[in-house]
């Protein structure tokens, strides 16, 4: 469920979660701007398979709405691309992000800077990540990512088996939903920092951004730091 090396964040989610989303760009900008090293090790959950359903695109609208309204500072933007082209399925994209973790490919580091660029393309660009094209053009983004030792290792069917995998380690394991943050046994934590409630259930209610509190990504960094001074793993 979570890496043994307490110096890298485990999370679980799905791409097409804009709670997800927020909370790594959250991680991402703070280790930017403490200068710390930050590895993410992606575990796939794969709302469409939990939903036996695509994530509905309203539902996803009004999240991304009450978002960007409160944190404009993410350039998330509404999809403006074709709605024939909208993404029914995220699938794809987070068994890019599992093959990129093959040392052939880039290993964690891609892995990781691969499904950043994802996110970038679906909620600033209005990308289809569901088409496997789109996401080879993605990675043609990512520096740390081999795109042809991708493409092969993705036409392999690699990746997807551990989306699957991680589905049904999802479900027997204490992980509440997407996103959940683990680092080692020290932290553990569903969509850190949010605030929200819905105003009605789904489908009659919009979604409420309350508060949003970016210290969880201090006391996360705060104890890969520890780590990486100490050299600590379990």
């Amino acid at each position: 469920m979570v890496n043994q090396d307490d110096a890298i964040v485990t999370v679980w989610s799905d791409i097409g979660c804009p709670w997800a989303t927020l909370a790594l760009q959250t991680l991402s900008a703070r280790a930017g701007e403490r200068g710390v090293t930050l590895l993410v090790d992606h575990r796939a959950f794969p709302l469409e398979l939990f939903n036996e359903r695509p994530t509905p695109k309203a539902i996803i609208d009004m999240e991304v709405t009450a978002i960007a309204g409160l944190r404009p500072e993410l350039g998330w933007q509404d999809w403006s691309g074709p709605e024939s082209e909208y993404p029914v399925s995220t699938t794809p994209a987070m068994a890019a992000v599992q093959a990129a973790k093959d040392p052939s490919v880039g290993g964690l580091p891609a892995s990781d800077q691969l499904d950043a660029a994802l996110r970038r393309a679906y909620y600033e660009q209005s990308q289809c990540i569901s088409v496997h094209a789109r996401i080879l053009r993605v990675a043609q983004t990512c520096p740390l990512v081999a795109v042809s030792a991708l493409d092969a290792a993705l036409q392999r069917g690699a990746g997807l088996a551990d989306v699957f995998s991680q589905w049904g380690m999802a479900r027997d394991l204490p992980v509440q939903g997407s996103p959940h943050f683990f680092v080692g046994g020290r932290y553990a934590e569903h969509n850190p920092g949010v605030t929200y409630h819905w105003t009605a259930p789904p489908g009659t209610g919009f979604p409420r951004l309350d508060e949003y509190d970016p210290a969880w990504a201090d006391e996360v960094l705060d104890l890969i730091e520890t780590s990486q001074v100490h050299g600590t793993t379990k």
